[in-house]
């Protein structure tokens, strides 16, 4: 009986000194991911999952496998209650081991994969290259698919130059037919010179996801990049959300190439989006 009771009083005891984020975040929970890039440097994986859960957001997009296994990365997840709902992915490892991608992300609960960047080597320089690249991501996106998998990409500023009247990105996507999506960054397509809510509208139906962030008025935060978080600097929210909405966006990704203060941009972006998106999501957006 002593034995019985000592079992359950450390039981009790347990359960009571179980971490707060072992249980969802309260509420219901908006289309909002954070792009752990951003906190790159804040600490251990654990810790960084740590600052996601404890801005009240409940899905990533993770940078490749986070260097550690499928089974480290599903644990931690789990133990914070999020989602891992997209993983940049670079193109070498999508030409030489795609199915190897496939298994980890399937393992982790993840069905998009995103290519995130270009090296200088896979940039194109004309038309043709732009089209040519188009052509192949077409390919891995229409294998990806097969595999339950989708594909999109995300751009920065190079992609979108403009060639006789169509941007790189443009002849990019039109000659990789519907199963590539697009990650529109945003803050990137405002430094190109280019309108946010005019590039939302040419992929309308395509945009899997926009990386929020916000661009520094000229001059600030040159420490951060020029960077800033969302609803901070100088990019009109007001009327990109309701466009985003309107061109059938289905994650907002806060993120920052260089924070000062990683966990202050998260909470803050976070917290701008969740006032602001309510008015603005289509019926069929997860909440």
């Amino acid at each position: 009986m002593k034995i019985a009771t000592r079992r359950t009083t450390t039981l009790a005891l347990l359960l009571v000194a179980l971490p707060a984020f072992a249980g969802a975040p309260a509420g219901p929970q908006q289309p909002i991911a954070v792009q752990m890039y951003t906190l790159r440097d804040a600490g251990t994986l654990d810790q960084q999952l740590k600052i996601v859960h404890d801005a009240g957001v409940g899905a990533v997009e993770t940078v490749g496998t986070q260097n550690v296994s499928a089974a480290e990365l599903k644990h931690l997840l789990d133990r914070y209650s999020i989602k891992a709902i997209s993983s940049h992915v670079q193109l070498a490892d999508l030409r030489s081991d795609l199915a190897g991608v496939v298994a980890f992300n399937r393992s982790i609960g993840n069905t998009t994969l995103v290519v995130p960047y270009l090296d200088e080597k896979d940039r194109p320089t004309d038309a043709a290259g732009w089209t040519a690249l188009g052509q192949e991501l077409g390919r891995i996106a229409a294998e990806a698919n097969i595999q339950g998998m989708r594909l999109a990409y995300h751009n920065h500023d190079f992609e979108l130059v403009d060639f006789n009247g169509k941007t790189g990105l443009e002849l990019l996507f039109a000659a990789a037919g519907p199963d590539l999506q697009t990650e529109l960054d945003l803050a990137w397509v405002a430094r190109a010179g280019h309108d946010p809510v005019v590039m939302l509208g040419k992929f309308r139906g395509h945009v899997f996801a926009v990386h929020a962030k916000d661009n520094a008025p000229k001059g600030q935060a040159e420490d951060e990049g020029g960077f800033a978080a969302v609803g901070q600097g100088v990019l009109d929210w007001n009327a990109i959300l309701p466009a985003a909405a309107a061109a059938g966006v289905q994650w907002y990704i806060v993120e920052h190439d260089h924070p000062r203060d990683p966990a202050k941009v998260i909470k803050t972006g976070a917290d701008y989006l969740r006032q602001h998106l309510t008015a603005t999501l289509p019926a069929s957006a997860p909440r």
